[in-house]
């Protein structure tokens, strides 16, 4: 009767110790069961939100109304933001409107800066005076990358520009020479730059035939 007792209390140590490790693995199996499930953006709506942007800059580019103003784009989901500065209201609304025009935008949160009074005398001063003296490297950054992404030859490929007091320096991959000196021309032709440096432009390897 005691050893009968003995592996009673034995076969119930056991049981509750199953009972708990079976509570523990529940416990486990139900917090994974919980998780959340990461989303993203579709692949294509990246594509489309970084089109979108290029045509954008692409299009306010070539506004005489807006030289001088520093407009940065960026698009998510179709809704363009416009940050950085305008020289005035009339640019503001000009970025605007040229920005809504563009196919794709689904809406355009403008949050151009624009400054004011006597400010705005002092600063259309400063742009007359250094007008001739050096165009803004941003506009000239924008204006070049506007070219090579509308060019047949260096569309779709990915050349960084960086431009440093009208310095222009090329660099990325290309699919060949001939490319390479289009980028350069088209460069060269946009208002302000003094020289265009080629040296970092990779030639890809042309298949075997």
């Amino acid at each position: 009767m005691k050893r009968a007792k003995g592996l009673s209390s034995f076969t119930q140590l056991m049981l509750a110790g199953v009972a708990v490790f079976a509570v523990g693995l529940t416990g486990v199996y139900a917090e994974d069961a919980t998780t959340p499930t990461a989303h993203s953006d579709s692949v294509g709506a990246a594509i489309s939100d970084t089109d979108i942007t290029a045509k954008v800059k692409l299009k306010l580019a070539d506004v005489k109304a807006l030289k001088g103003s520093d407009v940065d784009v960026t698009t998510t989901n179709g809704v363009v933001t416009l940050t950085g500065s305008a020289t005035g209201s009339d640019a503001k609304d000009v970025a605007e409107r040229l920005t809504k025009e563009v196919k794709g935008v689904k809406d355009v949160d403008d949050e151009l800066k624009t400054p004011s009074g006597s400010e705005t005398r002092a600063k259309t001063k400063a742009l007359a005076s250094d007008a001739k003296h050096e165009v803004s490297d941003s506009w000239i950054t924008t204006k070049v990358k506007s070219e090579l992404f509308s060019d047949s030859l260096t569309k779709g490929f990915d050349v960084k520009v960086v431009t440093t007091k009208g310095v222009v320096v090329l660099s990325g991959k290309l699919p060949n020479e001939d490319a390479v000196k289009r980028a350069k021309e088209l460069a060269e032709k946009v208002d302000g730059v003094k020289s265009v440096n080629t040296d970092d432009l990779s030639v890809g390897k042309a298949s075997a035939a």
